[in-house]
Order: C-alpha cells, then sequence, then structure tokens
C-alpha cells in the first residue's frame, strides 16, 4: 500500500470538516485534526469541535484529546499526529489531516526539529525580568538589534518566543532561519495538498454566523465552566479567539455587544493569516467553493482529482 497522506488546508468557518469527512469515507480514509483548539477536551463550542455524529461517521484523531489546564506544543502534537498517521497506515487506511493550524500542517510535511539548544536559565530569567520591567517591546527591540529577520516574524508579546530567538542568536552567533530555509521534506510518507477556500465576502458571512450560532450554542456558559475549573486567560487553551474576548467580557472590560464584534473580527483577521499561510506552499492544490453549485459538485470534483493525480 502506498504510503501517502491527504491534506486538507484552508480557512476558519470554509467548511473543511464537512469536506474532510466526505472525503474520508470516499476513500476509505480517517481523520487526523490539526486544529490547535478541537484538540482540548471541554472546549467543544467555541473550537467549532465535529460534533459527535460527525465523529461516528468516520474515526478522528486529535480531537477531544488534551486537558485544557496542560500545556501543549508543536512539538506534542507532531509526536501524536505521526501516532495516529501509523495506526491509520497499519489498518490499510488513508490519513486525512484536517484543520487550519499552518504550523501543525507544517510539523507533519516538514522534518521540523523541535530540540531546543542548550539555555542558561539565568539568561531566560533575567530576559523576563528585563519584560516585567520595560515591557516586552523593549526585549522584542533587543531581538531586532539581534536578529532582524527573526524579530520580524515573532510579535513582541509573544515573549517566549522572543526569548528563545534572543538565546538562539546569543548562543550560536545565529538568528532562527525562517520556515522556508529550515526544512526538508518529510520522508515518512508522501502527501496531497488540497487547498478549500471561497469567495472573502462569502467567507466572512459564514464566519458572522457561526459566531452568532456559537453564542446560541452557550459559547458563554461553556467558558464560565472552564474558568470555574480552575482555567484563567493566562492558560494557552484561553488565548484562542471566541475564548479571549468572552473572558474579557465576563471580566466586564466590556459589554457582550462588543465582544461579539470582537470575536467577529479577530476570526476574519485569522481567516485572512491563514490563507496567506496556506499560499506559501507551492504543491498546494486550490478548489474555491464559492464557483460549485453545491457542496456535493465540488467535493465531487475533489474526488476525481485525488484519482487522476495518485
Amino acid at each position: 500500500m502506498k504510503r501517502e497522506i491527504i491534506i486538507i488546508a484552508g480557512p476558519t468557518a470554509v467548511g473543511k470538516t464537512k469536506y474532510s469527512i466526505e472525503i474520508a469515507k470516499n476513500i476509505n480514509g480517517e481523520i487526523v485534526s490539526s486544529d490547535s483548539m478541537q484538540l482540548y477536551k471541554f472546549m467543544d463550542i467555541g473550537s467549532a469541535k465535529p460534533t459527535m455524529e460527525e465523529q461516528a461517521e468516520v474515526r478522528h484523531y486529535l480531537v477531544d484529546e488534551i486537558d485544557p489546564r496542560e500545556p501543549f506544543s508543536v512539538a506534542e502534537y507532531q509526536k501524536r499526529a505521526k501516532r495516529a498517521i501509523e495506526h491509520i497506515f497499519s489498518q490499510g487506511k488513508i490519513p486525512v489531516i484536517s484543520g487550519g493550524t499552518g504550523l501543525y500542517v507544517n510539523s507533519l510535511i516538514y522534518d521540523m526539529d523541535f530540540s531546543a539548544p542548550p539555555a542558561g536559565d539565568s539568561y531566560r530569567a533575567k530576559m523576563e525580568k528585563l519584560a516585567e520591567e520595560q515591557g516586552n517591546e523593549y526585549v522584542h527591540q533587543l531581538l531586532v538589534q539581534k536578529d532582524k529577520e527573526s524579530a520580524s516574524r515573532i510579535h513582541p508579546n509573544n515573549l517566549k518566543k522572543v526569548i528563545r530567538a534572543l538565546e538562539v542568536a546569543e548562543l550560536s552567533g545565529e538568528g532562527i532561519k525562517s520556515f522556508e530555509n529550515s526544512f526538508v521534506k518529510t520522508a515518512d510518507y508522501s502527501y496531497r495538498l488540497i487547498g478549500i477556500c471561497r469567495d472573502r465576502e462569502e467567507l466572512y458571512q459564514r464566519i458572522n454566523l457561526r459566531v452568532d450560532m456559537l453564542l446560541e450554542m452557550g459559547l458563554v456558559d461553556e467558558i464560565k465552566q472552564l474558568l470555574k475549573m480552575g482555567l484563567t486567560a493566562d492558560n494557552i487553551s484561553m488565548k484562542g479567539i471566541g475564548y479571549k474576548e468572552i473572558i474579557g467580557y465576563l471580566n466586564r472590560e466590556y459589554d457582550l455587544e462588543q465582544a461579539v464584534y470582537l470575536v467577529k473580527r479577530n476570526t476574519r483577521h485569522y481567516a485572512k493569516r491563514q490563507m496567506t499561510w496556506f499560499r506559501r506552499y507551492d504543491d498546494i492544490q486550490w478548489f474555491n467553493l464559492s464557483e460549485y453549485g453545491s457542496d456535493e459538485e465540488a467535493i465531487k470534483e475533489i474526488l476525481i482529482w485525488l484519482r487522476e493525480n495518485k
């Protein structure tokens, strides 16, 4: 059997769940999620997790597996996802990777090395103290001086990553290489990469409708429950769009109307960043779903492409 995975990527609210399920059913596949929010337990509504009915249609991996109170990294994702891929191969089935977290997709198609260089705790502590006293922007400016390229890619508020880049620059005299220069394609399996998109107007409309739907389904109550479990705005899992804005509302920083506006706006911005990320892949085959009369028509076209491009 050919060791090949099928990747279905695209922006949030484009319809990846439905398309992945239909494609997996047609090609004897099982789904491995590459969504950084759907892997958390107890976070069903805000992550737009596949329903129990959808998960019953096709087996899903990396959905509803991680406690949101626990730290989780791309390295851990890569390890678990590759384990799931091997399991699917062993069943004589085809792994279908579905999701919009670009870094997770990268970890499956490139041999990414996550081993950290030896780092001095004292240096890290010194940088953390500087950030506390002078602000994140100040530490980011130190990175600008040492490694302009890394600084341009890392947001000043992503302090952990800024300090990590400073450590690398300090220890090796070199900056962290960009994705394009760092990775060679994995030899573990081959892959075909399908991108699904929609016209911007239609996608933004779908995003707005989905946010309204998530609120009707009880998003605010879900977040109240997570806070009762001891989670706070500081947990990585709670920094996802939809969660952080509602926490602001619950902390009385603004009213619910403003929170909803922020969720919709931030989701639209995120979708734009996702498209920018996926467009960088030169081997991605795009399907604009807005150009088809129905989902069934688009799915049929994708399946024809998969058959003809083996």
